[in-house]
């Protein structure tokens, strides 16, 4: 039996489309690529777990006073691997390869790219190697923080008795001076 004696109408004649059945396939429709788009970003999302996973050796191995990293996924529309403030391992637009990035204040660079995890796990650890020795030279650069407030506890008494020794002191040289004129006068 057909659809059109299903109906009742004639043989020729198709059943008018519902407005109801037209908006529940379209929402269905929106729901099936809604679905795809998740399932995109879930699998991202798995792909850096993998690589996190990974790279779980490399950050055991940092002493706990090394406070530069703090590795994390976050979830925008954009999922990331954060490896510290400025570095991160995105997806490519293939959604299969791996891309280590570092943001810079001249834009951002391509540090590693590349479909294997072993690859980009390199590329991290000689990242976090250079940012380790950078941290070093910068620590030795610095004075230590105690010579500073050595100094501000020193009283301040030195300061005002200096003032004073110089007041007397310009005093005395205009009185001379005074007295120097009213001799010369004479």
């Amino acid at each position: 039996m057909s659809e059109a004696q299903d109906t009742g109408m004639p043989l020729g004649q198709t059943p008018p489309i519902r407005l109801r059945d037209a908006l529940r396939r379209a929402r269905i429709e929106a729901a099936d690529r809604t679905g795809v788009v998740v399932d995109l970003r879930d699998a991202e999302v798995a792909r850096l777990e993998i690589l996190s996973e990974a790279l779980d050796p490399l950050f055991a191995q940092i002493p706990a006073q090394v406070d530069l990293f703090d590795r994390g996924i976050s979830q925008g529309d954009t999922p990331r691997l954060w490896i510290d403030v400025v570095a991160h391992v995105l997806m490519g637009r293939d959604k299969r390869i791996y891309r280590f990035v570092q943001d810079t204040r001249f834009g951002r660079i391509v540090i590693a790219e590349s479909h294997e995890v072993n690859a980009i796990v390199k590329a991290v650890t000689d990242y976090v190697a250079r940012r380790m020795i950078e941290r070093e030279h910068a620590l030795v650069a610095t004075p230590p923080a105690a010579a500073p407030a050595a100094v501000a506890a020193k009283p301040r008494r030195g300061g005002f008795g200096m003032f004073v020794f110089g007041f007397i002191l310009g005093a005395l040289a205009l009185f001379g001076l005074a007295l120097f004129a009213s001799l010369r006068d004479f």
